[in-house]
């Protein structure tokens, strides 16, 4: 049984048909990407996975329960966290603060100070700057605290949205190499990402969607010799 499975997903925006029947699967200890262009509906797909939208038709299932009845924030309980895409962190609250709102649903204090050392060894700058207002860390640090305070959750599954996106080249490869260690220390990743060359050198799998609809789904190695995806989305003729 996958860790996540989206069966004949159809979404909506008003009167937009923005999913056309998606069906994916993530299984427990993998890093899955979806890729594709602007528009092909990656973060839709993630929205929809997370709660905030919900479908006209289809089902979404956690570890085998239909994710349906329940709210986004209730997904939290249920193992699932998410790195929205822009980070999205409290921009008037600091560091701590907002690590702090990552673990608001748990009590168990001794594990979530355990989560906090752990979020530092991974992303030291943060402890650098625990006690600096959140809007005034650069964007790298953004992007590194809206995915730690997703890790103080302690997810199972772990939704990222264009972790890059907005960054300096220099500090990409650093993201990736982070998504791989998140991963290596169990935590199962679902990566919406538009660097589709860095996405499918961490990813195990891929999917790639245009326009609403998957239209490739391989390894993440397979993907990359695709000739399809090169000249669409890796650049090379």
């Amino acid at each position: 049984m996958p860790m996540l499975e989206v069966r004949d997903v159809h979404a909506y925006y008003g009167n937009i048909h923005a999913l056309k029947g998606i069906s994916l699967n993530v299984e427990k200890g993998e890093i899955v990407t979806l890729i594709g262009a602007n528009g092909a509906g990656k973060t839709t797909t993630l929205r929809t996975i997370s709660g905030l939208l919900k479908p006209r038709q289809g089902k979404v299932f956690l570890e085998g329960e239909d994710l349906a009845r329940y709210k986004a924030h209730e997904l939290v309980y249920k193992g699932m966290a998410m790195v929205p895409e822009g980070r999205g962190v409290f921009s008037k609250l600091t560091v701590a603060e907002n690590l702090d709102m990552g673990a608001y649903h748990r009590t168990d204090k001794d594990g979530i100070q355990e989560d906090l050392e752990r979020v530092f060894s991974l992303f030291p700058r943060l402890k650098e700057r625990r006690n600096q207002v959140a809007g005034t860390l650069s964007g790298g640090e953004q992007q590194m605290l809206a995915t730690a305070r997703a890790l103080m959750a302690r997810p199972t599954l772990l939704l990222m949205d264009e972790p890059s996106m907005g960054l300096a080249p220099i500090l990409v490869e650093g993201i990736f190499d982070t998504i791989q260690e998140i991963n290596k220390e169990g935590t199962t990743i679902l990566l919406v990402e538009q660097n589709a060359h860095m996405a499918l050198q961490v990813a195990h799998r891929g999917y790639v969607l245009q326009t609403g609809e998957i239209v490739l789904a391989d390894t993440a190695d397979k993907l990359r010799e695709n000739p399809v995806v090169q000249k669409a989305y890796l650049g090379i003729e």
